[in-house]
């Protein structure tokens, strides 16, 4: 009697990136306070209901199995740990690193000026506040330190406290391309990360991963002309298990899926992007299905992941997408992951 392979069911698991458009009460608070017309008081009540009310969204109305509290009380993505400090200790002048998007519009991140180097405040303040609220996974999103060598000098990031995933936010990674085409600072940029990293142990670099996009910003990016191609080899060379990795809005989805073949490790996860938070037109089902089977053919199913492109609000005065539809682009994902996850597991 022939013996009967009985194939264990493989989930693959889908999370967003990060940022959720800012509730219309928090971004009209922040423009008070930040005039003066508010105190500190008032403004941290309104960024702890949208915090609240994020988390809650994001469980009832997305159906999300991993949460995140949506950077509501970020400034932004890569300056939040110096935020406070930026008057005091940092300058904006033209020495400050750029970044320019491909509408003209630029982003100056601050320059450190007076010693010593100090944060005033740590991711791990957003996470035990989210982790209050519910009893769901906190996924927490940090900027990488090779950012922050861009203003300031890199440290060490506390991982002990009990998030479900930390994500580094590297958008400057195809950036670092752009403005060094020999990618000697692409390389220098994953040494610096890597310095980092290997300050944890394997099973804490289980739960570390990585975003690479060619940013997100008023829907448009900066560096979606450099081939993805040149920086992917790079990229597996960080020393963590998960990648986050832009795919919905690229041109040639397959190169880059070959290139992903080609240099992923056995022991990574590959959380591609089927939803672009950069085009208001929302998505499908049956779209995210199709581009979860494309990628099948190029990545273990074991190892395979989906996620968005980029957070719909890396900045918080980005309101160029609304809360409604990044909800409607997040249930597309996660209905249509699981449809191809249907599908995968029955012909496995």
């Amino acid at each position: 009697m022939a013996s009967e392979v009985i194939h264990r069911w493989i989930s693959i698991p889908s999370e967003l990136i990060g940022s959720i458009p800012r509730t219309q009460e928090l971004v009209q608070a922040r423009t008070q306070f930040e005039s003066d017309l508010m105190t500190i008081e008032d403004f941290r009540k309104i960024e702890n209901v949208a915090v609240e009310k994020t988390i809650r969204e994001l469980d009832q109305v997305t159906g999300s199995m991993v949460l995140s509290d949506g950077e509501q009380t970020k400034p932004s993505f890569v300056t939040y740990p110096i935020y406070d400090l930026v008057f005091e200790r940092y300058k904006f002048d033209k020495q400050c690193f750029q970044i320019t998007f491909a509408d003209g519009h630029v982003r100056t991140l601050p320059r450190l000026v007076k010693a010593p180097f100090k944060y005033a405040n740590y991711a791990y303040k957003y996470l035990n506040f989210a982790k209050s609220l519910t009893n769901k996974p906190i996924k927490q999103a940090v900027i990488t330190a090779s950012a922050l060598s861009m203003v300031y000098s890199p440290h060490l990031l506390n991982t002990e406290q009990g998030a479900h995933a930390v994500q580094l936010d590297f958008t400057e990674a195809r950036l670092s391309l752009k403005v060094d085409r020999s990618g000697h600072l692409l390389k220098d940029f994953i040494k610096i990360n890597n310095r980092v990293l290997d300050r944890f142990n394997a099973n804490e670099q289980k739960k570390i991963g990585v975003h690479v996009c060619p940013g997100g910003d008023l829907d448009c990016a900066h560096s979606s002309d450099i081939d993805y191609t040149l920086l992917l080899p790079d990229l597996f060379q960080l020393h963590l298990t998960n990648f986050y990795i832009q795919l919905s809005s690229e041109q040639d989805r397959i190169k880059v899926l070959k290139c992903i073949q080609k240099h992923m490790k056995s022991n990574h996860r590959i959380f591609i992007g089927v939803i672009d938070p950069c085009n208001p037109i929302i998505e499908s089902a049956e779209t995210v299905r199709d581009r979860v089977l494309e990628a099948a053919k190029f990545i273990p199913i074991k190892q395979l992941g989906t996620t968005d492109d980029c957070g719909f609000s890396p900045f918080a005065d980005d309101t160029s997408t609304s809360r409604e539809v990044c909800y409607e682009k997040i249930k597309a994902r996660i209905q249509g992951t699981k449809m191809a996850e249907q599908i995968l597991n029955t012909h496995h």
